[in-house]
């Protein structure tokens, strides 16, 4: 019955109380044409959500082999305008729950306009559900089902993250629509599903989705969509090597287009995208047509912000590519002649900025990533050894309560800087040692350190001591030896005792 009225509705066939029987059923690619119009035509809101309706109940209780097979007069041409004729109903169905464009590249549309998204996605979603579990079952559709799938893969993604033209029922159906989509074709999960295993019978779909993204990923239509660029960081974050080089002419210009906006949000998902590329595409791909030193560009000038987030995700990115565009330092023989490098600007430019730098985020944010590219550059630190050692003096002085991570990470740096390069720290140590032992003072007398943190902070200033004394040739330890204990707590002369175990250089 329900067939038989949305045939009659269609002025397909003449109207009857007895479902048609199937070999008086008009072509599909006609109800297809029928329907893409109504869908796309000025119907009123509760006309096309009760068309929607319709064609779910279509694709749940209709003949399969009557849904997906074309008219037998012409199979190879009836083949190609079937899945033309399905692509486009899907892209009817899709547009009924698109979302509001803003209408410049600077502004971002309010809550409210996203509105009456999630009452239109919800039945969208049923619906191609429903054509996705009719056509899997099927079988043998996969040249239709990589029609269809890359438009309703991203329209999925589009409707199951939590945004503001998303709701909790409309977010489970989009979900349940890319499970559906998961087992129509036979996919584990969303990787598999973009990059397919190689095969011509498990094929990705990760070209398809590129073909519809890539239009609305131009510099001046980017921002116009708020779900673009969510759709497609999801859609690269998933595909890791080595399906991502043959696709990075694609994937690498909306990541850069990203990373050069001035929103931090956008900023950051940009160098999320960038980190991505860099650590799941070979070096020498890289390397090629010059994309590392573009990379490098891009990055290196947001360690100029303020943007403590900002700052951490290109440091960690930085580190990465570093090793891309030329040999650590620190696997370089000592014979080896070197001019500095990139990893030698970056370092310096991030001590330099360390040196001044008074918000607390930020300096913990610096502290962090310094010891692995202290650990990257090796003996070649004696180039940065007078930043380093003001850097050091600086942050031991500042509290960073309650886990003090400035002041550990600036340990660890001092660590590392001394076995690294113990041959040019003999004329350093006196000024570190004072600061060392001042801040040996502050801990072991401050009672508002939790037990743990006390711990570890002595723990690691008495090392440093003790690599200072192996650079001085055990010098040191007459001198602590001389230390008055009326000015310090037995606490801190415990801590100073153990220097005179066996010096670790």
């Amino acid at each position: 019955m329900e067939l038989s009225s949305l045939l009659c509705d269609l002025h397909l066939s003449p109207s009857s109380e007895k479902p048609l029987p199937s070999t008086s059923l008009p072509p599909i690619t006609e109800l297809l044409s029928r329907m893409q119009e109504k869908l796309i035509g000025g119907s009123s809101e509760s006309e096309k959500i009760s068309l929607i309706g319709q064609l779910e109940c279509l694709f749940q209780t209709a003949d399969p082999h009557w849904l997906f097979c074309p008219a037998p007069t012409n199979q190879d041409d009836g083949w190609a305008e079937l899945q033309v004729l399905y692509g486009s109903l899907v892209s009817a169905l899709i547009g009924c729950a698109a979302l509001p464009l803003c209408e410049d590249d600077c502004s971002s549309l309010p809550a409210a306009a996203y509105q009456s998204v999630p009452s239109r996605a919800a039945p969208v979603c049923s619906a191609l559900t429903a054509l996705l579990g009719t056509l899997g079952n099927g079988g043998g559709h996969t040249d239709l089902l990589m029609t269809v799938g890359p438009p309703v893969c991203v329209f999925a993604v589009t409707h199951f993250q939590d945004q503001a033209w998303t709701s909790s029922s409309s977010r489970a159906a989009a979900k349940s629509l890319q499970e559906a989509l998961l087992r129509a074709g036979g996919w584990r999960d969303s990787a598999h599903l973009l990059m397919g295993d190689g095969s011509q019978e498990k094929r990705g779909i990760l070209g398809g989705i590129l073909d519809i993204l890539q239009p609305q990923l131009t510099k001046d239509s980017w921002q116009r969509c708020e779900a673009v660029k969510l759709v497609f960081a999801w859609t690269l974050l998933q595909v890791t090597r080595p399906s991502l080089s043959p696709h990075l002419p694609r994937l690498l210009p909306p990541s850069l287009l990203l990373n050069d906006h001035h929103r931090p949000e956008n900023c950051m998902l940009g160098i999320r995208c960038l980190h991505h590329i860099v650590l799941n595409t070979p070096a020498a791909d890289l390397r090629q047509f010059n994309t590392a030193e573009v990379l490098y560009q891009a990055l290196f000038k947001h360690l100029y912000t303020t943007e403590a987030a900002v700052i951490q995700a290109v440091l960690s990115c930085l580190l990465d590519l570093l090793v891309v565009l030329e040999t650590p330092p620190s696997s370089l023989s000592s014979s080896s002649r070197r001019k500095p490098g990139h990893h030698d600007d970056v370092l310096r430019l991030v001590l330099t900025h360390m040196e001044a730098e008074h918000k607390v985020a930020l300096r913990r944010v610096y502290a962090s990533a310094l010891p692995p590219y202290v650990d990257r550059m090796g003996v070649a630190m004696c180039r940065h050894l007078r930043r380093v050692e003001w850097v050091v003096l600086g942050y031991l002085e500042v509290r960073d309560p309650p886990e003090e991570t400035s002041r550990l990470k600036i340990l660890e740096v001092l660590q590392k800087t001394i076995r690294a390069a113990w041959p040019r720290m003999l004329c350093r140590v006196d000024v570190l040692l004072r600061c060392l032992l001042k801040l040996l003072l502050d801990v072991c007398s401050d009672s508002q350190l939790a037990d743990p943190v006390r711990q570890k902070l002595a723990g690691q200033t008495v090392l440093c001591i003790r690599l200072l004394d192996g650079c001085s040739h055990g010098n040191l330890q007459s001198l602590l030896q001389q230390v008055d204990s009326s000015c310090c707590s037995s606490e801190m002369l415990r801590c100073l005792a153990t220097v005179t175990m066996a010096t670790d250089r």
